[in-house]
C-alpha cells in the first residue's frame, strides 16, 4: 500500500508539473504575440536562448570545460541548426497566425518522431501507433476546420516548424548513446544563442523599457517549463501523465482569447479532445514497443 501510495503522490505531481510547464509555454507564446507587435520576433528568438544559455553556465563551471569533449560535433550542429530554424518559423507563425492554431499545429511534432525515426533510422513503428498519428492529424483537422473557415498559409510554417521539431528529437536519440543530457542541452542553447545573435547586427532595435519585464518573463517562464517538464518525466512514467503535454493549446486557446480577442468554438474542442486521445494511445503504444 504505502508504495502504491507514493506513485499516486507522484503521478499527482508530476501532473500538475506538466500542466504549470504547458501553462508557461503558452505564456510564452503570448508575450512573443504581444512584445512582437513592436519588436522584431528575431529579437525574442535570441533573448529566449539567451536566457536557457544564462541558467547552464553554473553546470559549466561545476562540471569545468573538459565535460564539453565530444566525438558528434557534426550531430550537435545539425541539431542546433534545425532547432534555432524551427525556432524561428514557430515565433514567426505566433505573431502572425491565432496563438491556438499555431500551438495546435507544432503539438503534431511527437506524431511525427515516428515516422522520421522510420524513415531515417530504419525504426519499427507499431500498427496502433500508425492509427495514433493518424487520429492526431484527424484532430488537427477539425481543430483548424478548413472546410468553413479560411487558413493562413502561414499554417505551413508552423508544420515546417513542427517536422523540424521533431527531427531534432530524433537527431537527440542518435546522439544520446554517448553525449548526456546536459551535454546536448548546452551545446544547443550555446550554439543557439551564437546563431541568433547574428542576425542583431542589423536587426536590432532599441527595446522600451515597459517591454523588458517581458522579455525578462519569457525567458524565465520558457526556463521553468523545461525544468517542470524535466523535473515530471524523472518521477513518473510518460504513460501515465505525457498526455498532459497536449494541453498547451488549451491554455493557448484561452490566453489568445483573453488577450487578443481571438475566437474560440466548439470544432476547437473536440479537435483538442481527439489529439489529447491520440496522444495518449500514441504513448501507450510506444511504451508496450
Amino acid at each position: 500500500m504505502p508504495t502504491t501510495d507514493t506513485s499516486q503522490k507522484a503521478v499527482i505531481l508530476a501532473s500538475f508539473l506538466i500542466l504549470s510547464a504547458e501553462a508557461s509555454f503558452a505564456g510564452v507564446s503570448a508575450l512573443v504575440k504581444f512584445i512582437s507587435q513592436d519588436q522584431p520576433f528575431e529579437q525574442l528568438v535570441f533573448f529566449r536562448n539567451l536566457t536557457a544559455f544564462l541558467v547552464l553556465l553554473p553546470w559549466l563551471w561545476r562540471k569545468g570545460t573538459s565535460s564539453l569533449k565530444t566525438t558528434r560535433l557534426g550531430l550537435h550542429l545539425v541539431r542546433a541548426a534545425a532547432g534555432i530554424t524551427a525556432m524561428y518559423l514557430f515565433f514567426y507563425a505566433i505573431a502572425t497566425i491565432p496563438l491556438a492554431q499555431a500551438t495546435l499545429v507544432l503539438l503534431l511534432s511527437p506524431f511525427l518522431i515516428p515516422v522520421i525515426g522510420w524513415l531515417w533510422l530504419k525504426d519499427y513503428v507499431a500498427r496502433q501507433t500508425w492509427l495514433a498519428i493518424a487520429l492526431g492529424f484527424v484532430g488537427v483537422f477539425i481543430f483548424l476546420d478548413p472546410m468553413n473557415s479560411e487558413l493562413s498559409p502561414v499554417i505551413a510554417v508552423a508544420f515546417l516548424a513542427a517536422a523540424l521539431a521533431a527531427f531534432t528529437k530524433t537527431v537527440i536519440r542518435r546522439m544520446s548513446s554517448t553525449e548526456s543530457a546536459s551535454k546536448i542541452v548546452f551545446y544547443f542553447s550555446a550554439l543557439a544563442t551564437i546563431a541568433s545573435g547574428i542576425p542583431l547586427l542589423w536587426l536590432w532595435e532599441p527595446i522600451p523599457s515597459h517591454h523588458w519585464f517581458g522579455v525578462l518573463a519569457m525567458g524565465l517562464l520558457a526556463v521553468y517549463g523545461q525544468l517542470a517538464m524535466t523535473k515530471a518525466f524523472s518521477i513518473a512514467p510518460p504513460a501515465k501523465v505525457g498526455v498532459f503535454t497536449y494541453s498547451s493549446v488549451i491554455f493557448a486557446a484561452l490566453l489568445g482569447f483573453w488577450l487578443f480577442n481571438e475566437a474560440l468554438a466548439w470544432h476547437m474542442l473536440w479537435g483538442a479532445l481527439i489529439i489529447f486521445v491520440a496522444g495518449y494511445f500514441a504513448i501507450r503504444s510506444r511504451r508496450k514497443s
